[in-house]
């Protein structure tokens, strides 16, 4: 069968179609494991048929051998490896021998989490797909993140305004586990509440921000070129009492991003190719248009440099001067700005 997606599959264990083989390919272990709870859910396995493990952790020998077992007093058995692109060369063989003639009785989910490496294992990902269900899990992106976010809202009884979704996004980026947590947070936070429409201060408080406070002030002033901005709250945090590890993460994340898209676009690469590229959110595409004011890739460099050797000053406790140090990565990415 060719690649499917995510909610077809969903849609089949809904109505009780189960696969003998699903292969969930891609970075975003959140998903495919949210998947394989539905998977265990529509096959409910009783503790005799049913094995789960690493791949490179297991008994491989003993998990094909259950696989082509017949269960014991239950419709089906259900086999689960994780990661079995870190199966050594002769497990993967043995396990593509199985998915050649996969026993009809058996549910076998596969993960496989580097992409890349798929590519180079064709034999493995067309026996998974000739007899049974394979799908992709790619990390998502802008809109498909922002979508996410807001169906899970709708999952707890809860709508996000459009800045309430930009700020939790923002806050805490592409991983799902972490975001799925907050709106937990978010829906204990609301409980009482009559209106479940959650809001920028909403997300603010509950990430442990007062509604006075930006948790992005910093970031944005660095990669919108402010630099008395970025100078003065680099002294506001500081002086706070905020951790200077934490400060020399608030501007090198946006360094890092900026450098990417500058390289990028000296590169010649279309703008929704470097916004694709580079993981930026929706809101985020105009840093591309104004990538020819950014610094330049040697002023990139020279910065980057001076992050790396205040971080290990930091970790160290060999940098005296906190604010000294951090302004001066600054002043050496705006040299030349006003």
């Amino acid at each position: 069968m060719p690649k499917t997606t995510a909610a077809k599959l969903e849609q089949a264990l809904a109505k009780h179609t189960i696969s003998p083989v699903y292969l969930l390919t891609g970075e975003d272990v959140f998903r495919k494991q949210e998947l394989i709870k539905k998977i265990i859910h529509a096959v409910q396995p009783d503790d005799f048929n049913i094995y789960s493990s690493a791949a490179d952790k297991a008994d491989l020998g003993e998990a094909l051998a259950l696989a082509n077992t017949a269960p014991v007093f239950s419709e089906r058995r259900l086999i689960i490896l994780t990661g079995i692109d870190k199966l050594r060369k002769d497990p993967k063989e043995a396990l593509i021998q199985y998915l050649e003639n996969p026993l009809d009785t058996t549910v076998l989910v596969l993960t496989h989490d580097d992409n890349k490496k798929l590519k180079t294992e064709k034999a493995l990902a067309a026996a998974a797909a000739e007899h049974g269900q394979s799908a992709n899990f790619d990390e998502l992106k802008h809109d498909e993140l922002s979508l996410w976010v807001t169906n899970r809202l709708k999952e707890q009884g809860l709508n996000g305004t459009f800045e309430a979704i930009e700020t939790l996004c923002e806050a805490v980026g592409g991983d799902l586990n972490a975001l799925s947590q907050e709106i937990e947070k978010l829906a204990l936070y609301t409980a009482d509440r009559e209106d479940k429409t959650i809001s920028k201060e909403d997300i603010l408080a509950g990430i442990g921000f007062s509604k006075e406070e930006n948790p992005f002030a910093l970031s944005n002033a660095v990669q919108y070129l402010n630099k008395n901005k970025a100078l003065i709250l680099t002294d506001k945090l500081l002086d706070s009492g905020e951790d200077p590890v934490g400060v020399l993460g608030k501007i090198s994340y946006p360094i890092l991003k900026m450098a990417r898209i500058k390289r990028m676009v000296n590169a010649g690469m279309a703008p929704a190719e470097i916004t694709r590229a580079a993981g930026l959110m929706f809101w985020e595409s105009n840093l591309v248009n104004n990538a020819r004011n950014f610094p330049s890739e040697e002023t990139f460099l020279k910065t980057l440099d001076r992050i790396i050797e205040t971080d290990k000053a930091f970790k160290t406790s060999s940098s005296s001067d906190p604010k000294t140090a951090i302004k001066g990565i600054l002043l050496t990415l705006f040299a030349g700005k006003n």
